[in-house]
């Protein structure tokens, strides 16, 4: 059986729309609320590995645009790994995890977890 799932946060308006067309294909999966459940180390890890700090940091909302500058500037993999399990709305939503495959964000390929 596929396992199929969806990392967020509720409010997000991206991971409200994936939820929405995850449903309406039938495609069975599990929500895991970033902020409420948090995230483990290794899974953060394993993202890291397969699309890279750079793909999972999310630079646009309203989490990055308040950390001060001093932790912005010079930004390298620990450090960003020490930043987004601090904060998980640091990371770009949604991640999907189906059998092994990490994708990020709700555009392009992954409209293909549909078909």
């Amino acid at each position: 059986m596929t396992r199929l799932t969806l990392y967020g946060i509720p409010n997000c308006d991206t991971v409200r729309r994936a939820r929405r067309e995850l449903d309406a294909s039938g495609l069975a999966h599990a929500f895991h609320d970033l902020r409420k459940q948090g995230l483990e180390p290794a899974t953060l890890d394993r993202w890291m590995a397969a699309v890279g700090w750079e793909r999972l940091l999310n630079r646009r909302g309203t989490t990055w645009r308040r950390l001060p500058e001093d932790l912005r500037d010079g930004l390298d993999a620990p450090r960003a790994r020490d930043l987004m399990l601090a904060e998980p709305t640091l990371i770009r939503r949604p991640v999907i995890e189906r059998d092994g495959e990490i994708h990020v964000g709700w555009d392009g390929g992954v409209q293909a977890l549909l078909g």
